[in-house]
């Protein structure tokens, strides 16, 4: 067993949840943006970008979560981890949170929810976002979760196939 806490959902021992994650932040943090935009100028269009992002971060949060869960579930070091309950439960609080966002512009439309819920539900989104990638740092830079102790860590199972020539 490694000295660092290891992550299970991984392709060619490069864990998932950190490559998927930029994703919905980064839509989410759009979609608050292209709120701001809809109330500066009144333009429909921001307020369908911002609809369309919030829509498009659940499901990539929802991919994101899927490997943060089986590398929570499957390492009881994680789970140890403060930090991992802090950065789990609030990520969760964000999605809900998105949820409810995209369900008020889908039920009232998207210029109308803009006003003064939706944007300002963007906002609290953006904020829990901060303080779970905070979290989220600690974990690796810390606690260093999922980081190899050194290349030659790396099992062979985990490692891409080389061009059949043996090293020494």
């Amino acid at each position: 067993m490694s000295a660092n806490p290891r992550s299970t959902a991984k392709i060619a021992n490069h864990p998932l949840h950190p490559m998927l994650i930029p994703f919905p932040v980064a839509f989410l943090v759009g979609a608050f943006v292209s709120d701001l935009a809809f109330l500066g100028t009144g333009d429909g269009f921001w307020a369908r970008a911002s609809i369309w992002l919030i829509g498009t971060a659940i499901v990539m949060a929802l991919l994101a979560a899927l490997a943060g869960f089986a590398d929570f579930l499957s390492e009881p070091r994680i789970r140890a981890l403060s930090d991992a309950w802090y950065h789990m439960i609030g990520n969760l609080t964000a999605v809900v949170a998105a949820a409810i966002n995209f369900a008020l512009r889908y039920g009232q439309g998207a210029e109308a929810a803009i006003k003064p819920w939706g944007a300002a539900l963007s906002f609290v989104v953006v904020c829990i976002l901060l303080f779970t990638g905070w979290k989220g740092w600690e974990m690796v830079y810390r606690h260093r979760v999922a980081v190899l102790d050194s290349p030659a860590q790396a099992s062979t199972a985990d490692r891409a196939p080389t061009s059949g020539r043996r090293t020494a």
